[in-house]
């Protein structure tokens, strides 16, 4: 730990006032990548390296910060070691099984969109690893029976599922699609639009409750300003390119957005 409590916690509030430029911002502007794919942004690479060079700092920052610890102490607490299998779950599927099993040979991403992702992923991986194996006073094996962690992980691991059966379902449209894209159907998308963002949201919305901390608070609220504009942006390219789109599917929260 290079920097006291009260710097750490200024650095996660400027953080925070980041986010909320950011989902003001993509608001207006939707990220040059997927279908919303478009000249203009600059050199381009393979989405799927694109993808996997992105989401790789937080598997790399985590870990190290779990290997120093262990080196250190020659053992490990619980509950950091399950704050970090959470984290390594889903940071596994997402940087080598998403982008794999993923419909994206053909598409490129910009350079630029990698760079910022590097930079999320690094200062966001710093903030919540800082958290677990530096700062966190909650290794008592009691919080494992509080009732912020319990929620916290039911909350987590329905997210996971609602997004990994979201991105299933995409993946065997995909697969099984003559054209570029159909209208999803099938589990939450029944509902929503983007359920595979719902999905995430939960996931670290448990986790801010699981961890209890503003670290895991502050990226609740960068998933939302990240996946709420781009679910924004999905529901009425949906609309836009299919005239028989279900008018009761909300965009991202089931009967209400």
């Amino acid at each position: 730990m290079l920097i006291n409590l009260y710097q750490y916690n200024l650095i996660i509030w400027i953080w925070l006032g980041i986010a909320l430029i950011t989902f003001i911002s993509l608001m207006f502007v939707r990220a040059p990548y997927g279908r919303y794919e478009r000249p203009g942004w600059g050199f381009r690479l393979p989405s799927r390296i694109g993808w996997m060079i992105m989401e790789s700092p937080a598997i790399i920052i985590m870990t190290i910060f779990f290997g120093t610890v262990v080196f250190q102490k020659g053992t490990f607490d619980l509950i950091p070691i399950i704050f970090y299998c959470m984290w390594m779950l889903h940071y596994l599927n997402r940087t080598l099984v998403w982008p794999m099993r993923a419909y994206i040979s053909n598409k490129k991403m910009p350079l630029s969109i990698v760079l910022f992702a590097i930079i999320f992923n690094s200062i966001n991986s710093w903030i919540n690893s800082e958290w677990i194996f530096g700062l966190n006073y909650q290794n008592d094996n009691e919080w494992l029976l509080s009732p912020q962690f319990i929620s916290g992980l039911i909350i987590f691991f329905i997210g996971m599922g609602i997004n990994m059966q979201s991105d299933n379902i995409l993946f065997l449209l995909r697969k099984n699609s003559n054209t570029d894209y159909k209208i999803p159907q099938g589990g939450l998308f029944k509902w929503v639009s983007s359920p595979n963002y719902l999905g995430e949201i939960l996931e670290w919305l448990g986790w801010a409750l699981a961890t209890w901390s503003l670290a895991g608070l502050s990226f609740a609220i960068w998933a939302i300003a990240n996946l709420a504009p781009r679910a924004h942006s999905n529901h009425f390219w949906y609309k836009e390119k299919f005239l028989d789109y279900p008018k009761n599917r909300k965009i991202l929260i089931p009967k209400i957005w």
